[in-house]
This record gives structure tokens, C-alpha cells and sequence, in this order.
């Protein structure tokens, strides 16, 4: 199958104001390191390649995608070039790594290889079912003395029955599949691919600056424009009882499953902890709306906009303002359960599920108390949200 493309069939133009930044970028490397190579901050790269060319930024939420465009998901990486033969990190597996470490890598090199590529194709369709990408590629500025390089490069699925170990050793295994090579380090729960590059794609002359502070001192601030400032809100939600940290059978994410009243098999709700609202009161147009008894009837309905770019219609519903549903409430089920998380009506969301695909969160970002913007999250992230925002003898429930 021929590799999607994109940077090839951008006009001239919107590749040479590429080129023209990243040059400009190099430029101020001794303001980071001491190299004779360029460098280039991936968060800066990130940017950069979503404001050329009017990419949506995905970099916020955990996926294997850090921006979409024209329907591509692209994995935006920079390192240096050396021999344009190296490994690069590729995907971590924090998650899974107390049962991959018990395994021995020299004796079961296979097992360990095939688990891991599993998990690193689930990942990959998972982001390609949360962003409706149809097809994906890693975009890539090498660097190396006096200049960076742009490439293009396969984000392949692993060919599991393909899989053949190349070396093993206590802690770290390679592996290929016949298109790629692949390592795996059991001490950091890291998959690495190797990037093959040959001719770039294009090419920049970085000329690094003597004394890159010089520069920012020519920079006269009071005649530049001045961003206000477009920080917002956001908060974590789990998506898990905070309990006992599984899926509950009867409710959250499987709410179709609970008896009472029949049921559509996409009927679901997001739990809202009482945490949220004793720690961000104002974040969720619920509070000043509910009566004394918190009945979620008055609460208003917002738009929540997904990270393929659709929107959907949510409220707070229950007892208590505890429930993020979808009206009508099938859409969401339909969106989480069906498309993105790929479960057959009448299958169970587990803990499990979540945790083979490295999230158990969604970030949900406030614009206004009509519009919001919902992003998956790593594992952990509600968590260590919550455990960041605590306030020093604030007793948690």
C-alpha cells in the first residue's frame, strides 16, 4: 500500500514559510543547548507545523496523533539525524509494565514482542477512531550540523504473525516485522522504532546565532502585539469509579446495563466526583442552576466538541449533578462505546479495556458555559489532576 503523503502536496509557499520559521528556531539554539546541531523544542515543532499549515492541534490529548489535517492523523517528531539510522521513541506503556517486566525477555522475547505490538495497533486505531483520520503518517525535521531536514515516514500497524526476534537480552529486545524494526525496553516500558531516512523531502540552512540574547534584545516589545491571554479552564474526569478505581457493570460507562427499566445499549454518562465540585464550584453550569436538593432539571445544555471535530449536545444530569450525559443520551454511547472504543452492544466496558489503551480520563476544556472541548487523557491523569489542585487539609470524599 503506497504511504499517504502531505507535505509534498502543500503549495510552495506554505512549505518555504515552514523552512523560514524552522530556520529562524535554529537560530536561537544557544539559548538551550551548546551543540553545533540546531534545536528544535517539540512543543515549538508542534506548533509551527499546526499554524502553517492549519492543522487541528492534537498534542493535548493522549493519543498516538499530535495534529490532524486534510483527514490525516500525523505523528510530529524531531531528533537529531546521526546516521539516519536511529531509534526513536514511538509509544510508552506505563501502564502494562509490572506484567511485562515479571516476563523473562531472553526466554519469552515472542511473547513480550507480540503484546507489545497488540497494544501498539490497538493504540493506533484507537487514535484513528477518536480523530475520523482515515489514514496516518509520522512528519519528521531531523537535525544535524547547519541545517534540518523534512521527512516523511510510514506510521505503520505491526504485522504480529510476522514478528521474528532479531536480539534479546534481560531488559530489551528487538524485533521486526519484515517492513520495520522495532526495540523494547522492559526497564522503561518503551517501544522504539528505527527511522530509515534517506532523501529528505526538503531542506533549511540554520545558522546559529553567536549570542541569541542579542536578538532578543533587538526585539522591541512595547510595538509588538501582545496576546490576551486564551488560557482555559479545563478539569479531569475519570472514567472509572473513584471507589475502587474498575468500571462499574451497572452504571458510568456501562449505564445500559442497569436493570430498573429498559435500556439502550448506548446509554452511558461520564461521573462527575463531588472532588470537582468542591475544587471548581463554576466550572460546569450546574450549581447556580439546582435547586436545594441539586435536581440537574435546570441545568442548561452545552455544546462538547469531540476531538474528530463533531459536536454534541451534553448536560449534568442525577442526583447531586454526578452524571456528564449526552441528549440524547445514546450519543455518546454511540461516539465512545461504538466508534471510538470498537465494544459490541451488550459488551462490557472494563478497566482492562481502558488500561490495554493507556487512558482512563478525558480532559474537558471550558471556552465559555455553552461550549466545551473533550480530549482523552493518559492513564493517571484524573488522579494526578486532583492530587494537584488538593488544597493543604481540604479532606477529599
Amino acid at each position: 500500500m503506497k504511504m499517504a503523503e502531505f507535505y509534498s502536496t502543500q503549495h510552495r509557499d506554505k512549505r518555504n514559510e515552514y523552512l523560514d520559521y524552522l530556520a529562524r528556531l535554529g537560530m536561537l539554539s544557544g539559548l538551550f543547548s551548546d551543540s553545533d546541531d540546531p534545536y528544535l523544542y517539540y512543543r515549538a515543532h508542534e506548533n509551527l507545523f499546526c499554524k502553517v499549515f492549519d492543522a487541528n492541534n492534537l498534542s493535548r490529548g493522549d493519543i498516538s496523533y499530535d495534529a490532524k489535517v486534510m483527514g490525516l492523523g500525523v505523528g510530529l517528531k524531531t531528533f537529531l539525524h546521526n546516521n539516519g539510522a536511529t531509534l526513536q521513541k514511538v509509544a510508552e506503556f506505563d501502564n502494562d509494565s509490572d506484567s511485562l517486566r515479571k516476563i523473562e525477555a531472553t526466554s519469552r522475547s515472542k511473547e513480550i514482542a507480540c503484546s507489545v505490538a497488540e497494544m501498539r495497533n490497538k493504540r493506533l486505531s484507537f487514535a484513528r477512531d477518536t480523530t475520523d483520520c482515515y489514514d496516518q503518517l509520522y512528519h519528521l525535521v531531523t537535525r544535524s550540523k547547519g541545517c534540518m531536514n523534512i521527512y516523511e515516514y510510514p506510521m505503520d500497524y505491526i504485522d504480529v504473525d510476522n514478528i521474528e526476534i532479531l536480539a534479546a537480552k534481560p531488559k530489551n529486545i528487538r524485533f521486526t516485522d519484515g517492513k520495520n524494526e522495532y526495540g523494547f525496553s522492559l526497564a522503561k516500558s518503551t517501544l522504539y522504532e528505527r527511522f530509515i531516512l534517506r532523501e529528505p523531502l526538503d531542506s533549511v540552512e540554520v545558522k546559529i546565532a553567536e549570542d541569541p540574547f542579542e536578538i532578543l534584545k533587538s526585539i522591541k516589545v512595547d510595538d509588538m502585539l501582545i496576546r490576551s491571554s486564551n488560557h482555559h479552564e479545563h478539569i479531569y474526569l475519570p472514567l472509572y469509579s473513584t471507589s475502587d478505581g474498575q468500571v462499574p457493570e451497572k452504571s458510568q460507562l456501562n449505564q445500559w446495563n442497569a436493570g430498573g427499566r429498559a435500556r439502550d445499549f448506548d446509554e452511558v454518562y461520564i461521573p462527575i466526583p463531588s472532588e470537582i465540585y468542591k475544587l471548581f464550584p463554576n466550572f460546569l453550569p450546574y450549581l447556580e442552576y439546582a435547586d436545594e436538593t441539586k435536581s440537574s432539571k435546570a441545568a442548561p445544555k452545552f455544546k462538547v466538541k469531540l476531538p474528530d471535530g463533531n459536536s454534541i449536545t451534553c448536560k449534568v444530569a442525577q442526583s447531586g449533578g454526578k452524571a456528564l450525559m449526552s441528549d440524547p443520551n445514546k450519543a455518546l454511547g454511540e461516539w465512545i462505546l461504538r466508534k471510538v472504543l470498537g465494544l459490541r452492544k451488550g459488551e462490557l466496558l472494563t478497566r482492562e479495556y481502558l488500561d490495554k489503551l493507556g487512558i482512563d480520563s478525558v480532559r474537558l476544556t471550558k471556552n465559555s458555559d455553552e461550549e466545551f472541548e473533550l480530549d482523552f487523557a493518559k492513564t493517571g491523569s484524573y488522579e494526578k489532576f486532583i492530587r494537584g489542585n488538593n488544597v493543604e487539609g481540604w479532606e477529599l470524599d
